[in-house]
């Protein structure tokens, strides 16, 4: 099984075509295109059913103290925590690629609507619901892929991991609003195969991806 993308390439900077915030010499961080990355697939295992996708970030500061505090750094040493961008099932394994921009071109604040998703898909809610909790202008429920937008002032450069399961259900058992967590749980013991592809991304001019 493989999962292959013609914009991405394995433990390469991501383009910041797809990321949620972009550098800016002024503010350090703007917002970007936060286009969905095309992905491909191929070599599935016989009795795939349906697939699904996550992208997490498993390098998330675990303390907010730092983060994107002028004068001030996030440490390398700091223990990270997963953070969920993308989370998709039900993705039929027939058509074999998902466009650029099909699932997501531009930030929405407040986020996308969901859970459904296009082609039939449904797609879970991402941590950015969390992140934005409390503001009046971006807080709501993040459905679907919203990308990187790691801390301006992180010390070390943050991945992002796109992970593809087959799966042996046409339907993945999760119902109403999921999460990364919710759909990592209701696959055990549905997963034939898996495939992943990692990018690389910082906003920190020091710290260059």
């Amino acid at each position: 099984m493989r999962l292959t993308s013609s914009a991405l390439q394995n433990d390469q900077p991501i383009p910041a075509e797809f990321a949620f915030g972009a550098p800016d010499p002024s503010q350090h961080v703007t917002l970007s295109a936060n286009r969905n990355p095309p992905l491909g697939w191929g070599e599935l295992p016989e009795g795939t059913q349906s697939l699904a996708l996550i992208c997490h970030d498993p390098d998330v500061p675990s303390k907010p103290d730092d983060v994107n505090q002028e004068g001030r750094a996030v440490p390398a040493d700091l223990p990270r925590v997963d953070f969920f961008h993308w989370v998709v099932v039900d993705l039929p394994p027939s058509a074999a690629q998902i466009a650029a921009g099909e699932f997501s071109d531009g930030v929405t604040a407040r986020g996308k609507p969901g859970p459904s998703g296009p082609r039939g898909t449904r797609q879970g809610i991402n941590n950015y619901t969390d992140w934005f909790a409390g503001d009046e202008q971006m807080g709501g429920k993040y459905f679907g892929y919203d990308g990187p937008c790691p801390p301006w002032n992180d010390s070390i450069v943050h991945h992002y991991v796109f992970t593809l399961y087959a799966l042996d259900v046409a339907r993945c058992p999760v119902e109403g609003e999921f999460t990364g967590p919710d759909v990592l749980q209701a696959m055990a013991g549905h997963i034939l195969a898996q495939a992943t592809l990692t990018g690389a991304y910082s906003l920190n001019p020091a710290v260059p991806a």
